[in-house]
């Protein structure tokens, strides 16, 4: 999901070897894919106009994905693993935080802080992809389960520490995936609020709120 600007890579005897030559190019692409799509929709992109915005041929396009589904298959992968680990950092350790509350903020302020800094591929991945066809809507599906278990699990773990409500089942946990994935496709669709992070205090209003219920039954 990173997108920083790449240098142009060293010719000649001082090119790096093949494997970080292939790398280069293949962040370029990511990041030519997410502005593409974004821009103009997963089904209006082409290999062509990702090419064309890398700066690259479109055989160098092809030497690394089979056509623009398989792009964007493998964007919302390296994207996925790159979000859980940072939300992962950022949290930290449940044993610097207060409060169950304090530990779910934490990690949805990552989460809203990496769509926020990544605009062009919180927009292909959480939109576009949807559009992308069956595969593509598999993988998210497969996401916001694991989002869920992820979620659940650390509820199971870090809720006791501070006498907080666990989720009374694990579909508990999936509607709240839902929620959070609903609401910040929303924003990133529609612009409001203006500033995504905005969305963050809903969104714990929203987990808590399950949990509280939790509690009741």
């Amino acid at each position: 999901m990173p997108s920083p600007a790449q240098p142009p890579v060293p010719r000649g005897r001082h090119a790096p070897p093949l494997e970080v030559r292939v790398e280069v190019q293949r962040v370029r692409l990511f990041t030519a894919a997410a502005a593409v799509f974004a821009r103009v929709g997963f089904a209006d992109a082409s290999a062509e106009a990702v090419s064309r915005e890398a700066g690259m041929s479109k055989a160098t396009f092809y030497e690394h994905f089979a056509n623009k589904e398989e792009c964007i298959l493998a964007l919302f992968d390296q994207s996925r693993a790159y979000v859980l680990s940072e939300m992962e950092r950022a949290a930290g350790s449940p044993d610097d935080v207060a409060s169950y509350r304090e530990w779910v903020r934490r990690s949805l302020a990552a989460f809203v802080d990496i769509l926020a800094v990544h605009p062009d591929q919180a927009q292909t991945l959480l939109v576009e992809i949807i559009g992308a066809g069956p595969r593509a809507i598999a993988r998210r599906d497969a996401v916001m389960d694991l989002f869920a278990r992820l979620l659940l699990r650390d509820n199971a773990l870090i809720a006791p520490r501070f006498g907080t409500p666990q989720f009374a089942s694990q579909d508990d946990a999936f509607a709240c995936i839902g929620a959070v994935f609903e609401v910040v496709s929303r924003q990133l669709r529609t612009g409001q609020p203006e500033d995504i992070r905005a969305v963050a205090p809903i969104l714990e209003r929203v987990i808590l709120g399950v949990l509280h219920e939790s509690e009741r039954r």
